[in-house]
């Protein structure tokens, strides 16, 4: 692979945003989620036994046990953590020094801490994706925090980058697997994306206009997206730089697509800048119109170029023609459509799965090994003794430790095909299991199974002052009111109305955190109300809490275009399905038996903290806070340190140019001052001439 400066650049920047987003996004929810008011307190994940900093930090690695010593409860310690990461995220985002390797470890050490007592709301894949990126990242950065110039070698920046590239791998192939290994029908009959859009945990006003397109369209999506998901993946460790190159373009088309039909807050966005690790500088130089001078090439560097074009066109012609066969397209001129279907069984594709991911893990060993080597050769040419000496080290360092990242991660890796886990040995098993609580490494694999197939189920919350008339309590994002529109909310995550999609899965019982939830309704609890409605004209029960609540099933469906093709005022229909969950009251023997039943009974307030500085602060900037839309506030710090960044290349770029301005006129001043000084040595010299030429003519004459 060629210099990777540029692209390395656009990681780290990329990170510093992703973390900004994470951090503010969660610290707009964190009262109404876990505060000592919030639906699942997270004092609860903290037990105070008195044991040694050292022992509670191996029990739990977060820094949340430092919360007593600084006079802040659970709630304000979160909340500090948001802020510091937050703000030590856009410092990276506008200042280049702050992308250091020790400020993206303090940040992923934050995240960590709240990862620890987030419990349900913050288990999700994108952000145990977040985590295992971040560790990664440190290993990317740079260390020159504390210098004044960088002194780094960047000689092992190949091998700590290809970790990155790895992850992005395991990340899409296992994606990608787990469609086919979950036996889904809609998956294996082509015909997910005919309920995806709608059935998603928070669609975009696009999916609605995607769930209209043609049926053999959304059967060639799945098509598509499988080729993108499992084929497409082994060209990222392709010696044919145009093959990665064209590998991103894929990659990043799949997730702008997903980003426009679908709210997944910042993972689409993590998953792009995962793709920054297939690109070099020559094509990032390319794409900013700063393109490359053709040098003429001898006999054999063109024979090379031609053998690399035919193996890189003979590779998409083999992706094209299994992709064919294996799905049996076939053109139909007559209705203008394309007809798919699946032409491989369950037995087949899991007899291919097992004989590839063996050699897989070899491509990955290759590949590794060749950035080492290369990386190795890099610090062999380093002049000077001194300086060999620590590029080598150096080099030995992050060598090793890819290969220890690069050996943890088999076993969440293999995880898709279980006898290929069963061979991973017992040492590299050992690693992992050490390091598990810390999630270096972990297992992935997004949109398993197809939900909602015959409606989309969904949980409406309503309440009563007299157990006969009922208002539905309506939420900012999940579907509700079938003439609302579907919001835009990436890359903010409403971690309550996502877990509202995932309860509507099961009973009631699946789902602990919403008893919480209704006894913090009914109590009319503040924190807990700003996460259903930030506007209280929009909250039926502003000026008394309900008396009753319940909560009842719904399937929605999107609605479909009218006959004369305009768009109907309605976005969803819904039914009536079954009761969620039963009528209530603060008092009910029902609500406490189930309270009592899964731990989230109130035990008394806890003692509130002194009025030192910091919870002072800590509550003014929430009192602040609590008024703005998170989707506001996220995009509000984007476009100020965007706003920032650019204004710092338009000063640099004019000071630049006039520098170079001072250093034409001062060549142009020393030229001139040149052919003065020659010109007046000619004319000397002429003068000389003519002086002799004088003195011969005399001579002659006597």
């Amino acid at each position: 692979m060629g210099d990777i400066k540029l692209p390395k650049h656009m990681f780290l920047w990329s990170m510093s945003v992703i973390y900004m987003f994470a951090f503010a996004s969660l610290y707009v929810q964190i009262p109404g989620l876990y505060g000592n008011d919030g639906i699942l307190p997270a004092r609860r994940m903290l037990r105070y036994t008195g044991k040694p900093l050292l022992e509670q930090l191996q029990d739990s690695p977060t820094l949340l046990w430092l919360g007593p010593q600084l006079g802040l409860d659970t709630q304000q310690g979160m909340e500090l953590i948001c802020l510091l990461g937050t703000l030590m995220a856009f410092g990276a985002m506008v200042w280049e020094p702050l992308r250091d390797a020790l400020i993206f470890l303090f940040l992923w050490v934050l995240y960590l801490s709240l990862y620890q007592v987030g419990q349900v709301f913050l288990y999700f894949q994108w952000d145990s994706l977040l985590l295992e990126t971040g560790i990664l990242t440190v290993l990317v950065a740079p260390f020159n925090l504390f210098k004044w110039k960088s002194t780094v070698s960047k000689r092992h920046d190949g091998i700590t980058f290809w970790l990155i590239r790895w992850l992005f791998f395991r990340l899409m192939f296992a994606s990608g697997v787990v469609k086919l290994t979950s036996r889904c029908p809609t998956w294996w009959g082509l015909t997910a994306l005919t309920y995806h859009y709608e059935t998603q945990c928070i669609p975009t006003p696009v999916s609605w206009f995607a769930h209209q397109l043609p049926v053999w369209f959304q059967k060639l999506s799945v098509v598509g997206t499988y080729a993108i998901e499992i084929a497409i993946p082994f060209m990222f460790f392709a010696p044919i730089r145009r093959m990665r190159i064209v590998s991103f373009y894929l990659q990043a088309l799949l997730q702008v697509l997903i980003i426009l039909t679908g709210n997944y807050n910042f993972f689409n966005l993590l998953t792009i800048v995962l793709s920054l690790s297939l690109l070099d500088d020559e094509h990032v130089y390319f794409f900013l119109g700063h393109r490359k001078q053709n040098k003429s090439r001898s006999w054999t560097q063109t024979q090379i170029k031609w053998g690399t074009a035919l193996a890189e066109l003979a590779s998409y012609c083999l992706i094209v023609y299994w992709t064919v066969v294996y799905f049996e397209l076939e053109i139909n001129w007559e209705k203008k459509s394309i007809s798919s279907k699946t032409a491989f069984t369950y037995h087949e594709f899991n007899q291919w799965l097992k004989a590839v991911t063996i050699p897989s893990i070899w491509i990955g060993v290759l590949s590794l090994t060749w950035e080492i080597t290369t990386a190795m050769f890099k610090c062999a040419s380093v002049r000077g003794f001194f300086w060999k000496l620590w590029a080598t080290i150096q080099w030995a360092i992050f060598a090793t430790a890819a290969a220890c990242m690069f050996a943890v991660s088999l076993v969440p890796y293999t995880y898709i095909e279980n006898d290929s886990n069963s061979k991973i040995w017992p040492g590299v098993r050992t690693m992992y299991d050490s390091v598990d609580r810390f999630q270096l490494v972990n297992s992935y694999g997004l949109f398993r199974r197809m939900t909602g197939v015959g409606g989309r189920p969904e949980v409406v919350v309503e309440g009563s002052y007299d157990k006969e008339t009922w208002t539905e309590i309506e939420f900012m994002y999940k579907p509700g009111n079938v003439s609302a529109a579907p919001p835009v909310v990436a890359p903010h995550q409403p971690r309550l109305d996502w877990q509202m999609w995932f309860a509507a899965l099961g009973p009631h019982a699946q789902s602990p955190w919403f008893t919480g939830l209704v006894q913090r309704l009914l109590q009319g609890k503040k924190d807990v109300i700003d996460l259903v409605q930030v506007d209280e004209s929009q909250y039926p029960f502003k000026s008394h809490p309900p008396t009753f609540i319940r909560a009842r099933l719904y399937k929605y469906w999107f609605t479909k275009v009218n006959e004369d093709g305009s768009v109907p005022q309605k976005w969803w229909r819904r039914q009536f399905s079954e009761e969620f969950y039963p009528t209530v009251f603060l008092g009910d023997p029902n609500l406490d038996s189930l309270l009592n039943h899964f731990g989230l009974k109130d035990k008394g307030q806890p003692k509130r903290n002194a009025d030192t500085f910091l919870p002072v602060t800590l509550r003014a900037v929430r009192e602040y806070a609590r008024a703005l839309p998170a989707p506001l506030i996220l995009w509000s710090l984007f476009f100020t340190g965007a706003a920032i960044c650019l204004l710092k290349v338009l000063f640099s770029g004019s000071r630049s140019s006039s520098s170079k301005n001072k250093e034409k006129e001062a060549v142009a001043a020393v030229e001139k001052n040149d052919q003065a000084v020659k010109k007046e040595e000619k004319e000397k010299t002429k003068r000389t001439e003519n002086s002799a030429d004088c003195d011969k003519y005399a001579k002659k004459r006597k």
